[in-house]
Parts: structure tokens; C-alpha cells; sequence
């Protein structure tokens, strides 16, 4: 399992194991922001919103394969309310905030999106307020679970903050509703910049920028002229263009043909979730929200799922391999690596799955075995 290893490191990012002597790494668009701790630190305190549904199932086994394993994080966890907080339009209170903005560092279980309701998404929320510009989701395929395609390795990083999500719309008149999709220069070259960096620190050879700029020739414009700025600085990395419904299709015939792909928002929220679809579904897939200032938060991007919600049935691998890019961004590398390993060595393994892999084991059998290969 040392290649598979090796694997998902490129996939999460390598890091320097330097230690920098302020909290932040100072340069805002580092792939996984270096903060100043190292694995002989006193405890990290570090927010943990265990969601709604499955969410504080999976997020008490990371709590115990994070405690099986001796990691020095302490949990200040923080959930969900029942009532709308005035100061933040949702249920997320403003403490729940200021959490993350203490600590610098969370991670988020699922949490249920409102339909059509009279507040603000909680995942919107979190993104607006904390600035969390940019969302990294690597889709790689996992050894010893066998999927449709086979070597997967590719890194999505979506637009966080503005497009179609910015949550601009009203009712013109009876009948007739109008959203606004806002794109500016200083997100897309902050997206742009940051998905350029990752490329040329982890070793990826290849940008491509989503777009429908074809149709969309002034929002989706601004996007494609930032990135092609960006682009001019690191000639060392081939840069190209590709319209997204030309991507969809390309995704799902060969993924091989992308490396690092780069989008607004709402083609990140789609084209992420399509290349979680090539590796076996969202229940593997991690995801890391990089803020400036160094803030980041760790979360599963599945949903609440709460037809299971305790029952014991849920899987927590998103969940923890989330925590493990958590992880990396503290320099916990070894601590990192060693609960990585345990993951990927109980999935190929087979003898506990949960049933979304094909087993019928339990959340609690299939945490015990990872905490068994520690």
C-alpha cells in the first residue's frame, strides 16, 4: 500500500514539513496553507460541526480513530441550531463563526440544504462569511476498489464565494424571477493564482479552465482573460480552455485527459460531483475550503442522508479523508499518513465495508478496523 499511499499525497497535496514562524504561510494562495505546528505541538484546538443526519455518526469515528491514533487536536465542537440567527440569516450562529475564525482550522459533517426556504444555506453560510474562496476536491481512485475507470487522479478547485451562488435574485413581476450571476477580477484571479500554485508545487502539468464563454461572453469572459493572466506566469504548465458541456463529456470518457481543473462556482458544484461519480460516489471523496488568512475547513461534501441517521450504517470515509487534508494543513504529516493508510488498507482489504461498498458491516465494525491498522 506504499504507492497508494504515495497517491493520495499527490492527490492532497505535498507539503514542506517547514515550519513557518508566524501562523500563516505568507503567501495567501499556498495550495495547503503550512500553519506553525509540528507533530510534537501541545493539542490544536480545532472547530468540529458534526451536521446533521449521518453527520455526528461519522464525525464521532474520526473522533475515535483521531484519539486511537494519538492526535493532538482538541474538538471545540459547535452545531446546528433550530432557530435563525439574526446576524447570519441561518441557523448557524455567529459564535459557530467566530469558532472557525479563532481556531483557524474545522471541520464540517454533512448539512442539510433548505429548498426554497426563507434563509440561507448553511454551507452558503460558512463559505461567504469565512471568505473560503476556493474548494478542493482530489478524485482519485481508490486501490482495491474496483470502479468503472481505473488510475483516476484529478484535482478539482471550484470558485467559492460569487457566480450564480452569490443568492441575488428577485421577482421582476408575477410570473418572471431573475438571478444574478456575479463574477469579478479579484476572485478569478485569486482562483486562478491559487489553482496555478497547486499545479506547480504538486508536480501537475496541466490547467484547464471550465467555462461557457461562448454564451455567458462577459462573466464567463472575465473569468477565462484572469486565468489566462495567471497563466503567463507559469509557462512551465500547459494551459487550455474547455466549454463545459464539451468537459462533461470528456470527463466520463477519459478522465485521463485532465489534471487540474479550474471553474466558477456553479460548474465546480457540478463538475466536482461528476468526478466524484468516476471513483465510486461522494462517500470517498474529501474536500478542503482554503480562506485567506490561512483558514481552512475540512468537510464531507455528501449528503446528510437521513433515511440512515443512526442506524450504523454510515460510511465516514469522506469524512476522514477530509480530516486527513485537515491534517496536512496543521503539518501533521505523519499523523496524517498513518490514518491514510489505515483508510486505504481497510477498504482494499474488503472484510469490513459498509453497504454503499459493497460490505455489510457497520460504521462502528468499519471505524474498529481502521483503528486496527493504525
Amino acid at each position: 500500500m506504499i504507492m497508494a499511499s504515495q497517491l493520495l499525497r499527490r492527490a492532497f497535496g505535498s507539503r514542506s514539513r517547514q515550519v513557518f514562524s508566524s501562523v500563516t504561510n505568507p503567501n495567501p494562495f499556498a495550495p495547503f496553507v503550512a500553519r506553525a505546528f509540528s507533530s510534537d505541538s501541545t493539542p490544536i484546538r480545532a472547530t468540529l460541526f458534526p451536521g446533521d443526519g449521518i453527520g455526528p455518526e461519522i464525525a464521532d469515528s474520526v473522533k475515535q480513530i483521531f484519539k486511537a491514533a494519538d492526535v493532538p487536536i482538541e474538538w471545540e465542537e459547535h452545531y446546528v441550531g433550530d432557530q435563525i440567527d439574526p446576524r447570519t440569516q441561518s441557523f448557524l450562529t455567529w459564535e459557530s463563526l467566530e469558532s472557525v475564525r479563532r481556531n483557524g482550522v474545522g471541520l464540517k459533517g454533512p448539512m442539510a440544504t433548505p429548498i426554497g426556504k426563507g434563509h440561507r444555506s448553511l454551507n452558503l453560510t460558512l463559505r461567504k462569511e469565512l471568505n473560503l474562496y476556493a474548494n478542493v476536491r482530489p478524485c482519485y481512485s481508490l486501490p482495491g476498489y474496483k470502479t468503472r475507470y481505473d488510475g483516476v487522479n484529478l484535482i478539482t478547485i471550484r470558485e467559492n464565494t460569487e457566480g450564480e451562488y452569490s443568492g441575488l435574485e428577485h421577482q421582476v413581476v408575477r410570473g418572471v424571477v431573475e438571478s444574478l450571476k456575479i463574477i469579478t477580477r479579484q476572485a478569478s484571479l485569486r482562483v486562478a493564482e491559487y489553482a496555478f500554485h497547486y499545479a506547480k508545487t504538486n508536480g501537475r502539468g496541466r490547467v484547464s479552465a471550465i467555462h461557457k464563454a461562448n454564451i455567458m461572453q462577459k462573466t464567463d469572459g472575465l473569468f477565462l482573460k484572469c486565468c489566462r493572466e495567471v497563466a503567463e506566469k507559469y509557462p512551465e504548465i500547459k494551459y487550455e480552455e474547455v466549454v463545459i458541456d464539451n468537459c462533461c463529456m470528456m470527463l466520463v470518457k477519459n478522465p485521463a485527459l485532465f489534471d487540474v481543473l479550474v471553474m466558477p462556482n456553479l460548474y465546480g458544484d457540478i463538475i466536482s460531483d461528476l468526478c466524484a461519480g468516476l471513483i465510486g460516489g461522494l462517500g470517498l471523496t474529501p474536500s478542503l475550503n482554503i480562506g485567506e488568512g490561512g483558514i481552512a475547513l475540512a468537510e464531507a461534501v455528501h449528503g446528510s442522508a437521513p433515511d440512515i441517521a443512526g442506524k450504523n450504517l454510515a460510511n465516514p470515509t469522506a469524512l476522514l479523508l477530509s480530516s486527513v487534508s485537515m491534517l496536512r494543513h496543521l503539518n501533521f504529516n505523519d499523523k496524517a499518513d498513518q490514518i491514510q493508510s489505515a483508510i486505504l488498507n481497510t477498504i482494499a482489504e474488503g472484510k469490513y465495508r459498509t453497504a454503499d461498498l459493497g460490505g455489510s458491516s457497520s460504521t462502528t465494525d468499519f471505524t474498529k478496523a481502521i483503528c486496527d491498522h493504525l
